[in-house]
């Protein structure tokens, strides 16, 4: 057996805390696809999300593997972080190394909530075809039809920087690990074993799947021993991502956790260091935290709580909108060294080189051709710097 060597994710958590790991979707990162569930569940659990090979920060995998060597991978990380037993929740390809789990480890895990998935995907002859097409082509063939098959109805209007958060990494996965994953795909066929499964299963399907329909969840519930099987309304391919609160919930009812609304200004704030750390990035912020005194401490305090916690956590508006707001806004009072630092965050919230060229032609306007001339300048340096160093063009 080649177990692949699979790189996580740790969303923290209470060390003393059951353990939760979280497995992905094919194209998808733990980042991408589990950070709104992550930020409920890590309040009262150890959430630690795995990457497939040359997924985010996966390696490329040099050779072929099965959901069964992915499942082995899975045991590994649990033992690498001291746990004898855990929870699982995973979507698409991670639901179906769930099961394999369920069959291969059955004493190690706990629960199971299974997410968009199926004891068999598709056809063996369609996975080898995709397998195919990326090896040949690249991703773009499968970039140019994702939306619609990963995202409900009137998600990619509502919420584009979530949609493009995900495209963006479908976009930067290793076509070789994506090929392997199709191949691994393609044998996997567990339908006749559901029932020797007697881990406790929470089969949760998207009421507008496509390529997991709502029956391949509800044959998963009726046919492991306990089984328990839920729809959600509007939502596609990538529950965690499209419906992040009603998936928390459903785990945290799952595997016996409480699931709090923010309740007191240090809840506010540790939301509000997970999002500044999502958008401004772990480098920018761990050298602020670094650099705070005893007379800078209350306003790192302060910015943290209402401006992170508060402003950039509510549902009102995505980080794309967040972004776009905040770029006029610096442009305007002239904020150059804020500005740079949130043309790097536009680009983590999923703003192209071409979208921010449009809010800086906006600001040229309403703003003033100067300012305009200022931010130009500056986006030219930081834009080229921070895809050469993520390896990215945009």
């Amino acid at each position: 057996m080649s177990i692949p060597r699979l790189t996580v994710t740790d969303f923290g958590g209470p060390d003393d805390g059951p353990l939760l790991l979280l497995g992905p979707s094919l194209g998808t990162t733990a980042a991408t696809l589990w950070s709104g569930v992550a930020h409920h569940l890590a309040r009262h659990a150890r959430v630690v999300a795995w990457d497939l090979p040359g997924h985010g920060r996966g390696a490329p995998c040099e050779s072929s593997f099965t959901v069964a060597e992915l499942a082995a991978g899975v045991l590994v990380l649990a033992d690498d972080v001291g746990a004898d037993s855990f929870h699982y929740a995973g979507d698409s390809v991670g639901g179906c190394v769930g099961l394999q789990l369920g069959l291969d480890a059955p004493q190690r895990v706990m629960t199971a909530t299974l997410l968009c998935t199926g004891s068999v995907i598709g056809t063996a002859a369609s996975w080898h075809e995709r397998a195919a097409t990326v090896r040949s082509q690249g991703l773009n063939p499968i970039l140019a039809g994702a939306a619609e098959r990963w995202f409900g109805p009137g998600f990619t209007e509502h919420h584009p920087g979530v949609c493009a958060m995900l495209l963006d990494a479908l976009g930067h996965v290793d076509p070789q690990s994506y090929a392997r994953t199709c191949e691994a795909l393609a044998e996997f066929d567990v339908t006749e074993r559901l029932p020797e499964i007697v881990t406790s299963v929470l089969a949760v399907a998207g009421e507008c799947d496509v390529p997991t329909p709502p029956e391949f969840l509800r044959r998963i519930a009726s046919g492991v021993m306990q089984g328990r099987f839920v729809v959600l309304s509007g939502v596609g391919h990538l529950a965690p991502a499209e419906a992040p609160q009603e998936v928390a919930t459903l785990v945290a009812e799952h595997i016996g956790l409480p699931l709090q609304t923010f309740t007191t200004t240090e809840d506010v704030y540790e939301a509000g260091m997970t999002v500044r750390r999502e958008v401004l990035g772990d480098e920018h912020v761990d050298r602020a935290v670094a650099a705070t005194t005893d007379l800078t401490a209350d306003f790192q305090h302060m910015i943290t709580q209402y401006a992170w916690g508060t402003i950039w956590t509510r549902p009102g508006l995505d980080r794309r909108s967040r972004s776009m707001i905040t770029l006029t806004a610096l442009i305007a009072r002239g904020h150059h060294e804020e500005l740079a630092m949130h043309l790097r965050a536009a680009r983590r919230n999923g703003l192209s080189t071409d979208e921010i060229k449009e809010v800086l032609l906006q600001a040229a306007i309403y703003c003033g051709v100067p300012d305009a001339n200022s931010a130009f300048r500056i986006a030219t340096e930081v834009l080229s710097e921070f895809d050469t160093a993520a390896g990215t063009s945009a």
